[in-house]
């Protein structure tokens, strides 16, 4: 099976501008592709994480990518996805978060002997004329057509700002600077990325009467529909300050069953044959595809010492009686207020505490943990997203619910 074969087997693509040619590109090493990437935080985080899974695949069947870190369209703020403006950042904050980005890629993606390269839009962005860009390349977009774009949907209803307006015409700028610079003839990204994508290989049709191509990757969501990457403390992190490996191992290791399998393919690098076989499983073998995921990516992120220290501890804590077997405990949908429930109410409603005020103390002096995290903020909060599959809830060494809603 060649690369382009795999990706579509992994269910990794959504949209294609022309498979043929794309496929006859990727399969023969021929796609000089990239990927954006906006510096809006100083470690890369899960969202980005497929992307950079991809990168590696494609690089590893010859192709050579670009990662293009975003620090002039930084400035003005992507709108896709938001109903909000992005906060704006100073360009003293957006190059430390460029140099973050570098470190974490080069664990992905090999930058030796020109294998692949990085760049920052920065460099084309921020010394344009703006009367040469309006002359040069606003005259190649219709602003009725923008505005039918997906990427402005959400943003139009509370108001789109001329600033974000021009998002769209930055990106597309990229893809053209690239093609010229490094002859790039493909653009990678997220499938809310299409409309933006679409700008970049009309402009270079429109300019240099050439041809470029795009391809969007399937956004990574669970069962529910919803991104995953997301935990009680925020987004999961690539940065092992920010997420430590144990708690990256145990977000993959508590993935709904629903959502494991598909996790197996589109993150790892297993082969398909082996995770074709985990589609038979059921029951208590779901649990240990659940650990084989969180292994592998873990392994993939941190390295593979990391990756067993966790699965050591995950074990550890869990192993004895306090995972799968753990005497449940179900809260109702009174028990949510606003659509979350307060870490005193589970732990008063297990019956780990006898009532709230001891259920206060024992959080204060900290003695519980919520899937191995120990919780020490009585304002701690969990909606029911986060408990589809249950939470694993301790209170000291002994005492342990697996707390979920019904």
């Amino acid at each position: 099976m060649q690369v382009y074969e795999e990706l579509v087997a992994r269910g990794l693509i959504a949209q294609v501008t022309n498979e043929e040619e794309i496929r006859e590109m990727v399969n023969n090493g021929k796609a000089v592709f990239y990927i954006g990437f906006d510096p809006t935080a100083d470690s890369l985080h899960v969202g980005h994480f497929m992307a950079l899974c991809l990168m590696k695949r494609l690089q590893m069947a010859g192709n050579k990518p670009i990662a293009l870190i975003g620090g002039g369209t930084a400035m003005i703020g992507d709108p896709s996805g938001r109903t909000d403006m992005r906060q704006m950042m100073t360009q003293e904050t957006i190059q430390h978060n460029c140099d973050c980005f570098k470190k974490q890629m080069s664990k992905f993606i090999d930058f030796s002997d020109d294998k692949a390269i990085m760049v920052n839009n920065a460099d084309w962005l921020m010394p344009l004329n703006y009367i040469e860009m309006l002359r040069d390349v606003g005259a190649h977009f219709s602003v009725n057509r923008m505005l039918t774009a997906e990427c402005y949907k959400k943003r139009m209803e509370k108001g789109l700002s001329f600033l974000e307006f021009n998002y769209m015409i930055m990106q597309s700028y990229d893809f053209y600077m690239l093609y010229q610079k490094y002859g790039c003839n493909m653009q990678f990204g997220g499938d809310d990325q299409w409309s933006n994508m679409l700008g970049g290989t009309e402009l270079i049709r429109r300019k240099l009467g050439k041809d470029a191509h795009a391809m969007t990757i399937t956004l990574l969501l669970n069962s529910e529909g919803n991104k995953m990457g997301k935990t009680a403390k925020g987004a999961v992190w690539l940065d092992p300050e920010k997420t430590s490996p144990y708690e990256f191992y145990q977000y993959w290791r508590n993935v709904s069953d629903a959502d494991v399998l598909k996790c197996l393919r589109m993150l790892t690098f297993l082969p398909l044959e082996q995770i074709d076989e985990m589609d038979k499983w059921e029951g208590s073998q779901l649990n240990e595809a659940k650990e084989i995921l969180a292994y592998e990516l873990t392994k993939l992120v941190h390295s593979e010492e990391e990756a067993k220290k966790a699965q050591e501890s995950a074990r550890a804590l869990f192993g004895a009686g306090a995972g799968t077997d753990a005497p449940e405990a179900v809260l109702n949908e009174e028990d949510f207020n606003d659509g979350v429930v307060d870490i005193l109410t589970i732990v008063h409603k297990s019956g780990l505490a006898a009532s709230r005020s001891e259920a206060r103390r024992n959080v204060q002096q900290g003695g519980v943990t919520v899937d191995g995290e120990k919780v020490t903020d009585i304002g701690t909060t969990y909606t029911r997203e986060q408990m589809e599959t249950g939470l694993l809830v301790k209170r000291g060494k002994k005492n342990f619910k697996k707390v979920v809603v019904k």
